[in-house]
């Protein structure tokens, strides 16, 4: 089992910057991608951005120049550093890892509990 313990997130103005943090635990040496969802009240969770253990990032369109995703060496913890933000930000963000369990290729995911993002004036 792995565990995924969140910080950070809060409030921000437009234009301002916040961070999110999440530490894993538990049975964590299978893990090979950590990232960050999001889900904004009325849409489906979705991906803001990604990192394999090889260091390949993914972004989603609408956060690519603003947001920078890293990883610890241990790649026991996942940050997200967010700036430049706006209103289309706020949302529970969610961490996420994904663990290759056997050769053949089988995946499982664990979920964080969520923490909450809000930029407004």
């Amino acid at each position: 089992q792995v565990q995924l313990v969140e910080s950070g997130g809060g409030l921000a103005q437009p234009g301002g910057s916040l961070s999110v943090s999440c530490a894993a635990s538990g049975r964590t040496y299978n893990i090979y991608s950590m990232g960050w969802f999001r889900q904004a009240p009325g849409r489906q969770r979705e991906l803001v951005a990604r990192m394999t253990n090889g260091g390949v990032t993914t972004y989603a369109d609408s956060v690519k120049g603003r947001f920078t995703i890293s990883r610890d060496n241990a790649k026991k913890m996942v940050s997200l550093q967010m700036n430049s933000l706006n209103a289309e930000d706020t949302a529970v963000y969610y961490c996420n890892s994904v663990s290759r369990v056997n050769v053949e290729g089988a995946e499982i995911q664990h979920w964080g509990q969520g923490t909450q993002v809000t930029v407004s004036s």
